[in-house]
């Protein structure tokens, strides 16, 4: 309780760990809340649980409940795991692709997300996983990175077939980009020009300082 108090006048860190995939991954009370931060970004929950909560809102909690079936690309701490459970008051099925094990067991220990009763967790590479799943889905959250850098399959036409695939006609992809620089908001104009008609894309861009929003309704 100390920690946390203290944390509205400085950040708190309770817990640093070396992986082979996140590089440096540390747990620390900030502003009264327990946040992940890989070495020059929030993980997961503070800005991060904020973006995608957002996603979730433009999406419209309502329409989220009456889905069966989420996919979570990327994992990490697990906020917007907690965010679907705890706010939207999902009940369907949540499947979780995360590739580093650490971070599991980060949000295992201190955000307790191994207590999410209609969620499943798998370890996986999130490229291969969507080659050899055989569900489709209502919902796909991608929210895939390695410290600031989003790894360039995401952008490609394979994998935004593949997950096209995947979606359920009128279910939506949700996706959290990063944009440092031109480069990075060039990309992003090109990957929403890749659906056809049969695909609703909405951007939102400056969500928070650096990131983009994407959602994605598949018509038909």
């Amino acid at each position: 309780m100390l920690k946390r108090l203290l944390s509205f006048l400085i950040p708190i860190n309770i817990y640093r760990k070396k992986s082979d995939i996140s590089k440096n991954l540390e747990v620390t009370w900030n502003n009264g809340q327990l946040v992940v931060d890989s070495k020059n970004t929030n993980y997961s929950y503070g800005s991060l649980q904020r973006i995608l909560r957002k996603g979730l809102q433009y999406i419209g909690y309502d329409r989220i409940r009456g889905f069966n079936e989420v996919l979570v690309l990327g994992v990490a701490g697990g906020s917007v795991l907690k965010t679907l459970v705890e706010e939207v008051n999902f009940e369907g099925n949540i499947t979780g692709v995360e590739i580093d094990p650490d971070v599991i067991e980060i949000a295992n220990t201190y955000f307790g997300i191994n207590e999410i009763t209609n969620l499943e967790i798998i370890i996986d590479d999130a490229f291969e996983f969507v080659l050899k799943t055989k569900k489709k889905y209502d919902l796909i959250i991608i929210d895939i990175f390695q410290d600031t850098v989003m790894p360039n399959f995401l952008f490609e036409d394979f994998f935004i077939n593949r997950i096209n695939y995947l979606l359920h006609v009128n279910g939506f992809i949700l996706f959290n980009t990063m944009t440092l620089n031109k480069k990075d908001k060039e990309r992003n104009l090109r990957y929403s020009t890749r659906f056809d008609e049969d695909y609703s894309v909405r951007m939102y861009p400056k969500v928070e300082d650096h990131n983009e929003l994407f959602t994605i309704k598949k018509l038909k």
